[in-house]
């Protein structure tokens, strides 16, 4: 049972943070090494813990990035600076090494943020998953994409119940799941299906979601930077739900639908450059 335990730990933090499974394996044999006749019980679950923790934070830090160069990628800072003007929407995405991309994604996201912060002053602008550090074709668990740095997600914009601007701020705690709601004469994107299928509505969290606003004129600034600016960057899709892409009076060849069986686009923006 130890044993089948030990491996589907190891194929799971391998499939969300790709090193995770390496640091897991390293640190037990730490533990093994050096504690072996020492430690029992809770004691060595306890080590194996802290030595996992330890080991994952060392080859995050200091071995992933130089190593992710050699696969054409960079990490995006996850902390704010006012000369940046972005930042990651949760530490949770840099720390599973979700925060990877091709440097031209990486510039992009750079001159949006830049755009958007002398369009509105105080705008902060927020990424979501990005890519895992190494190897293309390899998953980034849910996405259908995200497996080659070429792809980004963005946050929206937000705003308070009086319409004032929400700097650094989602609606949810990852960015994601905080759907914006059709209009009751909006055409359905998709019918309900009982198949598979990605697309989740989430309905029991909406209500425990704060009350915020979208910030319509940030998130059409953007969006429109994104389809016009964005293609000197690459850009060849821009991903959102069309009933949103219609309120916000955004249109362009490079505004895609999804589909019915990738997760719901109204509630953040899929970014995509070209290889």
């Amino acid at each position: 049972m130890a044993v089948l335990a030990g491996v589907l730990a190891f194929a799971v933090l391998t499939a969300l943070t790709q090193i995770g499974g390496a640091a897991l394996l390293i640190g037990w044999l730490l533990v093994s090494l050096l504690g072996r006749s020492r430690l029992d019980g809770w004691a060595r679950r306890g080590a194996l813990a802290g030595a996992f923790l330890a080991v994952y934070a060392v080859l995050t830090l200091f071995v992933v990035p130089p190593l992710a160069a050699l696969f054409g990628r960079v990490p995006l800072p996850c902390s704010f600076n006012v000369e940046r003007g972005y930042a990651a929407a949760s530490p949770i995405y840099c720390a599973l090494n979700r925060n990877y991309v091709h440097p031209r994604m990486a510039s992009l996201l750079a001159r949006l943020a830049r755009h958007m912060a002398e369009t509105y002053p105080g705008t902060r602008t927020l990424y979501l998953d990005a890519n895992l550090p190494f190897i293309n074709g390899f998953p980034l668990i849910p996405h259908l994409s995200h497996d080659d740095g070429r792809k980004l997600d963005l946050a929206f914009y937000y705003a308070d119940g009086s319409g004032a601007y929400l700097p650094g701020v989602a609606r949810s705690p990852v960015g994601y799941w905080a759907f914006e709601k059709p209009d009751p004469r909006d055409a359905p994107a998709c019918a309900k299906t009982s198949g598979f299928s990605l697309r989740w509505d989430m309905e029991w969290l909406q209500p425990l979601l704060p009350d915020f606003r979208l910030d319509t004129d940030r998130t059409r600034a953007a969006l429109n930077w994104l389809v016009s600016v964005g293609r000197e960057f690459g850009v060849e899709r821009v991903l959102l739900e069309p009933y949103l892409a219609k309120r916000l009076g955004v249109s362009s060849p490079l505004l895609r639908f999804q589909g019915c069986q990738a997760a719901r686009h109204d509630d953040h923006v899929h970014v995509q450059i070209r290889p």
